[in-house]
Formats: C-alpha cells, sequence, structure tokens
C-alpha cells in the first residue's frame, strides 16, 4: 500500500468517524465517494465496502448513546425488522444494476440527504408514538436505500423521527446509529458473493480511524451544536452530487 493512500485512508476514516457521531447519519454518504474517488473502487464494490465500514463506526458510535438512554431500541429493531425485504431483495441483484443507474440513483439521495440538512431548527415538542404505516413505509424506504446504495438510512430516520414524531434530536440520532448498524450488517452479509472482488486493504483502515473517531464524537454531540456542521455538511453533499452526476453525463 502507498503511503499517501495510508494517509489519506485514515483521514477519511475520521472523517467518516466524525459525521457518523455528531450527526447520527451520512457515513455511507461520504464513504462511498471516497472509495469511488480516491481509491477507484467500481460502484459495486464501493457500495459494499462502504456498509463493512459504516457498520463499524455506528457500533462504535452507539455505546456513549446506549449509556445516555438516547436510543430507541424496539423503534430501531422495528424499522429494521419491516425493511429486510427491500434491503436483502436489492442487496442480492445489484450487482446486475447499471453503475451508471446506481451512480444517478445515488446522487439523487445525496440532493435529498442535503436538502433535509439545510431545514431549519427543528423546536422540542412533546414525543409521539410512530404509527404503524408510518413505520413500515419508512423501513422499506430505508431498506431500500441500503441495498441498493450501501446507505444507513439515517438521513431520513432522524427528520422523520424529529418532525414528525417530536423524538428529541439526541434521541433520533442514537436510534438512527442502530438502525444504520443492523441495516449495513444486513446488506453487506446479503452481498457476500463478492466479498472476494474488493481489495480490502483501505477499506480496513478507513474502518479502524472511523471507529476511534466515531466513539470519541459520540460523546461530544450531546453537548456541542450541531447546526453549522450540518450546514457544511449539506454542502458537500450537494457537491459530491453534482460531481457524480458530471461523471455520468
Amino acid at each position: 500500500m502507498e503511503i499517501g493512500l495510508i494517509l489519506t485512508a485514515l483521514l477519511s476514516g475520521g472523517f467518516i468517524g466524525a459525521v457518523l457521531g455528531f450527526i447520527g447519519a451520512g457515513g455511507a454518504m461520504v464513504s462511498v465517494p471516497i472509495l469511488l474517488y480516491l481509491f477507484d473502487f467500481t460502484p459495486v464494490a464501493a457500495t459494499t465496502a462502504a456498509l463493512a465500514v459504516v457498520f463499524l463506526a455506528a457500533v462504535a458510535g452507539l455505546g456513549p448513546k446506549f449509556k445516555s438512554k438516547d436510543v430507541l431500541v424496539k423503534e430501531a429493531l422495528t424499522i429494521w425488522a419491516l425493511g429486510l425485504l427491500t434491503n436483502i431483495g436489492f442487496g442480492l441483484i445489484v450487482a446486475k444494476i447499471a453503475d451508471s443507474v446506481i451512480l444517478i440513483g445515488f446522487s439523487l439521495v445525496l440532493l435529498g440527504a442535503a436538502y433535509s440538512m439545510l431545514k431549519g431548527p427543528i423546536k422540542d415538542s412533546p414525543e409521539k408514538k410512530i404509527p404503524v404505516w408510518a413505520l413500515v413505509l419508512l423501513s422499506l424506504l430505508i431498506g431500500s436505500l441500503t441495498g441498493l446504495f450501501g446507505i444507513g438510512g439515517g438521513f431520513l430516520a432522524i427528520p422523520v423521527l424529529v418532525l414528525f414524531f417530536h423524538t428529541p434530536q439526541n434521541k433520533a440520532a442514537g436510534t438512527s446509529l442502530l438502525i444504520i448498524a443492523l441495516n449495513c450488517l444486513t446488506a453487506f452479509l446479503a452481498k457476500f458473493s463478492i466479498w472476494q472482488e474488493i481489495d480490502w486493504g483501505y477499506p480496513v483502515l478507513i474502518a479502524l480511524a472511523a471507529v476511534l473517531i466515531a466513539r470519541y464524537t459520540s460523546r461530544l454531540a450531546a453537548k456541542t451544536p450541531t447546526v453549522h456542521l450540518k450546514r457544511g455538511f449539506a454542502f458537500l453533499l450537494l457537491g459530491l452530487a453534482g460531481f457524480t452526476i458530471l461523471t455520468q453525463i
């Protein structure tokens, strides 16, 4: 492995871990472009390797969230279980989908995520229970995103939990990390047939750095204002989406 790429992998992992630790979402949305453009992975290999990286980082960030009781375990398990159909289904067939379709679809997801993060601060309101129909719809959509694009779906889960069900931001972020971990592990296992096609050297380094930073930043998240971080991250996603779309034109 080249020294320059080793340093790039470690810095990339640190950034991915910080995003997951502070925001509770977005790790895969930067992992996939990093593997695509900095390490020359194919789209299918990038989305598969990103699943492993983000799973490990999300698990690392979960420890402090469980200690502070900021994880809705039942809701997270329900969303994961209901989304198994689309998660595993798309995970099994994604290798047969054209790279251009995956990349354009991924770019559209980035645009949606950027929009959700650019919205103004959300005022606290009394918590509400999630109705069954909303759980089913949210779960199937998140499962689809994970199976197709290697995205854990946290960017979708957090605004839904906060905006529609008045879940406190910290608790929504913690629940999102558990959803991400479960979904990423499931989709990664569903793609076992292409594991041997991936050069795991750099993803392992990225994962190690992401795990260390995610655990540290997850402890700081409750005491750190994330408004400006989210806006900056949203603009980064807009740039990545635009660049990816231009490469496919």
